[in-house]
């Protein structure tokens, strides 16, 4: 059992306890004429049982230790040893709890109880006063130490507290006020830039002549690309700006379709094929598979040929399972290629994903591949 740990009130009297049974053995052990034995042996006890009271009668009780060994010397003219473990612990308690005027008049009580009874017993001044230093000054001395060490730990602790709460609250002042830059940006540059190819795709389109309605699908399908690039943004602000209400979730597995439906309407086929028993998955990994089935279809928009794009989803009971499949195109733009994987493998990497990415063996087909752990379902 670890003292330490229990209750105040039970150490005070586990500390009273002790001390009846060392000052009480030691009255017993003096052999003295039992009337005598007797009544020291219930002052004693009667003293030591004081020390499990409330911290504030510590004077009090430094004074009743200090009255013992004064009236067993003098009522019975012998030096029966009484209460001298009582007198240690009255010392530490005062100048542990007591402070000002109560904490320096326990302290003198206890020093002239010691002193007083050396003198009676024929010893010297010197002699006196070094019994009262190490009976008295001593358990006082480290009863002040004890307090003021646990006072200063105490100061240590709440000023580490408060540092700790002023960091956590520098970094979130500084990740807020990086937010709303980002935020800002957004809505000045990006935003207005969507929302001009918007409006131009849908002016272009009506100023179109009838008969040509390849290029009017396609500048549909640019005001349909804008407009959900316009949503995204919304949503992507929204979060930036602390706003994590329903309509600012982000799309997920859910709107993959919708992605799919958009890359049609560019002219170029989309195919989307589901195997395994399909699962829920964490929001924030539902956010980022929807975002790399993005970033596939916008390579194979740009860089792939006109026989269209496969994307699979395989559900395992441990893996999640994103492939896509589309036909190299001539006159590929490298950089932007690597671009778009590095950001794949980024979004992969946040959840231990795997990518793989490259051609097969025929030198045409282009496969990208990105596996995600999953708990056992």
């Amino acid at each position: 059992m670890d003292l330490i740990k229990l209750p105040l009130k039970h150490q005070s009297w586990l500390v009273a306890t002790v001390c009846m049974v060392v000052d009480g053995g030691f009255v017993l052990l003096d052999r003295e004429p039992l009337p005598q034995t007797v009544v020291v042996l219930l002052m004693t006890l009667a003293v030591d049982a004081m020390l499990a009271g409330p911290a504030r009668l510590s004077l009090w009780v430094a004074a009743a230790q200090a009255a013992v060994p004064v009236i067993v010397l003098v009522a019975m003219r012998n030096g029966i040893d009484a209460n001298d473990a009582g007198l240690l612990i009255a010392g530490y308690r005062a100048g542990a709890w007591l402070r000002g005027t109560p904490a320096y008049t326990s302290l003198g009580l206890l020093s002239a109880s010691l002193m007083a009874c050396m003198v009676i017993n024929g010893y010297g001044p010197l002699y006196a006063v070094l019994v009262a230093a190490k009976g008295a000054l001593l358990p006082w001395l480290v009863g002040r130490y004890t307090t003021a060490r646990r006072a200063y730990l105490a100061e240590l602790e709440k000023r580490s507290a408060m540092a700790e709460k002023d960091a956590k609250a520098a970094v979130t002042k500084a990740i807020t006020e990086e937010r709303g830059a980002i935020a800002r940006d957004l809505h000045d540059v990006i935003i207005h830039h969507v929302s001009a190819i918007n409006l131009h795709a849908g002016a272009a389109r009506l100023g179109l002549p009838d008969g040509n309605p390849k290029l009017t699908n396609s500048l549909r399908a640019v005001e349909t690309s804008s407009r959900a690039a316009m949503v995204d943004l919304r949503h992507l602000l929204d979060l930036l700006h602390g706003d994590k209400s329903e309509g600012a979730r982000q799309p997920g597995l859910d709107n993959v379709d919708e992605l799919l439906d958009g890359v049609r309407a560019a002219g170029l086929p989309a195919r989307l094929e589901v195997r395994g028993q399909r699962r829920d998955v964490p929001e924030s990994l539902d956010i980022t598979v929807y975002r790399i089935i993005q970033e596939m279809l916008t390579n194979a928009l740009r860089h792939g040929d006109a026989s269209g794009v496969t994307v699979a989803l395989e559900y395992a009971t441990d893996s999640l399972t994103i492939a896509s499949q589309n036909t190299a195109g001539s006159g590929e733009d490298s950089g932007s290629v690597r671009r778009g994987l590095v950001g794949i493998r980024n979004r992969a990497g946040m959840f231990d994903g795997r990518t793989r990415s490259g051609l097969d063996e025929d030198g045409r087909t282009w496969r990208t591949t990105v596996t995600f752990p999953l708990e056992a379902s």
